[in-house]
């Protein structure tokens, strides 16, 4: 069996990956507040989970392998967009409006993972269908201690659980010098953080011992991977952005409220994302949503293969050059694998790469390997691994097929030069001649660079057991045919 290296954000060291049970490999990965479209950096952890649930699931078992993925639907910028649609005149309640607004996002939401190329988790618990464990979990913190109960609220005792602080390597009076950390009248000490909250008559609100409210954002997670997955699983993910202070608050709930259990074994955070080398905000004008890059014609498989393009755990930076070098890439790769049977297995290689911390950057450069060596079958089913290059992704790249020309079309295509005729056929035939003697020669460079070159004109070469076959493309460029 393939041996799993992740780094664990715990223990800030790379360990091999030994799960509880291997025919029940349990992830739980924190997922958005439905309030919105998501905006591109939301997107990274799915596409980062998505590759590593794929990797588990070759490796154990589809059916050994379970992911969590929660929906945050209770949230105060939720409940502002009920209030404003609510002030507009809209006569529903406000508790109907919130959950017209959570449907309709958490719609948004799986259209534009769908377009990705994101697998559906395997459970994707919303919070506010688990208010009555994590009331339940609140009661028990309570009874044991670490939590208290002050005008309406509950707040959790951050001092009462030795271990805060360790997973973002702080400690709590280095946290509290630090940092903003709301000073009010019902807490014990500033670094307590909100288990349950009261709600007014316009917020809404669920019955408890503590009088009508509303859960804290920390407690939600760690009541439904409890319920879902057990006092102990195998990975916890998420955006950096979140090791504090959600998970260390999720790690000290968890901690004290199961302490039979280990909760979460291994810890993994990927990187923030840039755009064009600036952190993205709507101030510089550079911040979007994955539907704002999809309705502009950027493939959400373009979008994905960018993002693969470097390792989880550093910072990714988007850039329209990196979108056109992937979309050529892409369409390389799907005229080679037309018709492709894919191998039973990904490549050795690429595997390998995958398994050694999520190096999905690596496994790019290995199928770019296998390519140019002519292993086809291996390069599809390496690319499905990843999610590349599968059938749900393929329409972008033929949406025009019945607009393509084939070489029938092409020649009634004339090129003229030099006082001398020649059709688009014979150039691209010569090309290809000239191609097929470089790997005759073993010059795969050569080769590779001229299949790349008639690929950015609009040729596209696939090569057959009986030699290369080529098609033009509906942005097929006559003059730059001729310049090459």
């Amino acid at each position: 069996m393939t041996t799993i290296r992740l780094t664990n954000t715990k223990t800030r060291a790379k360990e091999v990956f030994d799960p509880i049970d291997p025919q029940n490999v349990r992830m739980y990965v924190c997922g958005p507040t439905v309030y919105d479209r998501a905006h591109l950096g939301n997107a990274r952890p799915v596409i980062v989970f998505d590759v590593l649930f794929r990797l588990l699931r070759q490796v154990y078992g589809a059916d050994h392998v379970t992911y969590v993925r929660n929906f945050t639907d209770v949230d105060d910028k939720i409940n502002a967009e009920a209030q404003r649609r609510k002030s507009l005149g809209d006569p529903r309640s406000l508790e109907d409006l919130i959950r017209e607004r959570t449907e309709e996002t958490i719609r948004w939401y799986h259209d534009d993972m769908d377009a990705l190329g994101a697998l559906r988790p395997t459970r994707e618990p919303r919070a506010t269908e688990w208010i009555g464990a994590m009331i339940a979990m609140i009661e028990d913190l309570i009874a044991k201690g670490h939590a208290y109960a002050k005008d309406g609220h509950v707040l959790f005792r951050v001092r009462s659980y030795e271990g805060y602080g360790k997973l973002s390597g702080r400690s709590v009076d280095d946290m509290i010098a630090g940092a903003r950390v709301e000073v009010a009248p019902f807490k014990e000490d500033p670094m307590d953080f909100v288990l349950w909250k009261p709600s007014t008559d316009d917020l809404p609100g669920w019955d408890s011992p503590w009088g009508r409210g509303r859960p804290g954002w920390h407690i939600e997670c760690s009541a439904m991977s409890h319920e879902l997955l057990g006092d102990s699983f195998d990975i916890h993910g998420g955006g950096i952005d979140l090791q504090f202070p959600h998970h260390e608050n999720e790690i000290a709930q968890s901690a004290c409220a199961h302490p039979e259990g280990s909760f979460a074994r291994v810890w993994m955070h990927n990187e923030m994302l840039q755009v064009e080398g600036k952190k993205m905000s709507k101030s510089l004008g550079n911040f979007f949503t994955v539907r704002d890059l999809l309705d502009k014609g950027i493939p959400g498989e373009v979008i994905r293969f960018v993002f693969l393009s470097t390792h989880y755990s550093k910072p990714m930076d988007w850039t329209e050059e990196k979108a056109k070098q992937a979309e050529a890439t892409l369409r390389k790769w799907r005229g080679l694998v037309e018709d492709v049977e894919p191998a039973t297995t990904p490549a050795p290689s690429v595997l390998a790469a995958l398994a050694d911390d999520l190096n999905t950057a690596g496994g790019i450069a290995e199928m770019h390997k296998l390519a140019g060596e002519g292993d086809l079958a291996g390069l599809k089913a390496s690319a499905e691994l990843l999610g590349l290059l599968t059938p749900q992704l393929e329409d972008w790249a033929w949406r025009a097929v019945t607009g393509r020309m084939n070489a029938e079309l092409a020649r009634g295509y004339v090129m003229r030069a030099q006082g001398h005729v020649e059709t688009v056929e014979e150039r691209i035939s010569t090309l290809l001649q000239v191609r097929a003697d470089a790997r005759k020669d073993k010059d795969f460079r050569k080769a590779d660079s001229i299949r790349d070159d008639l690929l950015a004109v609009g040729v596209i070469v696939k090569d057959t057991p009986d030699g290369a076959t080529w098609e033009l493309m509906p942005d097929f460029d006559e003059a730059r045919l001729w310049g090459l």
